[in-house]
């Protein structure tokens, strides 16, 4: 089955089965149920068993998957088991955080280098990567044929950066910048929406402080 023809919900689903799956092959689990990942991660078994079919991978009958395989069959289906090189561009405190994470790889991606606007930040190195001025992006992008690209840039500079991102080549573009680009078509963007979480955790804290405060009123009384 074609990626782009899967639910984007179930894409957005098969990570967190998969880092689950990682925590049980680290205990030594060898099988597991259509029913364990959905009561562990709070998904429908009839969900999950849908969710698992699009990668491939066939349960038996009251034997559920092994582990292994399952693992490898969402590597392969997510292309995780072919790692990409990636640029980065903004090498402030967002950009600095993601140079630093080791997880990476093992999602399919590979931060070769980072570009910045700043003399202050061009010609470092930050966790091994090394930062280039970013007027260097275009014609590098093109030598090494890289086609991911990751925005770690103010909201204000966003549109700009990931213009030149797509005349460089570049086919898909990691967006953490708090903006809507308008790009082509053709461009993959992933909209890494912070505040919009941020907002959504704010406002369920919001309402609990609301709830607690009601009830101690109720049992205080009159």
């Amino acid at each position: 089955m074609r990626v782009d023809s899967v639910p984007e919900a179930t894409l957005r689903r098969l990570p967190s089965y998969y880092h689950y799956l990682l925590r049980l092959r680290e205990k030594g689990q060898e099988l597991i149920s259509a029913a364990q990942i959905g009561v562990a991660l709070g998904v429908h078994h009839t969900q999950v068993r849908k969710d698992l079919a699009v990668t491939g991978s066939q349960g038996r009958p009251k034997v559920g998957h092994r582990v292994d395989d399952l693992i490898a069959s969402i590597e392969e289906f997510l292309n995780w088991n072919n790692v990409s090189d990636a640029f980065l561009v903004g090498a402030g405190h967002m950009g600095t955080a993601l140079l630093g994470y080791e997880g990476f790889e093992r999602a399919g991606v590979r931060i070769v280098a980072a570009f910045d606007a700043s003399p202050r930040r061009a010609g470092k190195k930050i966790q091994g990567v090394s930062v280039l001025p970013v007027e260097k992006f275009p014609d590098l992008a093109r030598r090494m044929h890289v086609v991911i690209g990751i925005l770690t840039v103010p909201a204000e500079d966003a549109q700009g950066v990931a213009e030149m991102m797509v005349a460089s080549g570049i086919q898909a573009i990691w967006n953490f910048a708090p903006i809507v680009l308008e790009l082509p078509e053709t461009v993959i963007v992933e909209d890494v929406a912070l505040y919009s979480s941020l907002g959504v955790l704010s406002r369920r804290l919001a309402v609990r402080r609301k709830s607690a405060a009601a009830r101690d009123s109720v049992r205080a009384g009159p």
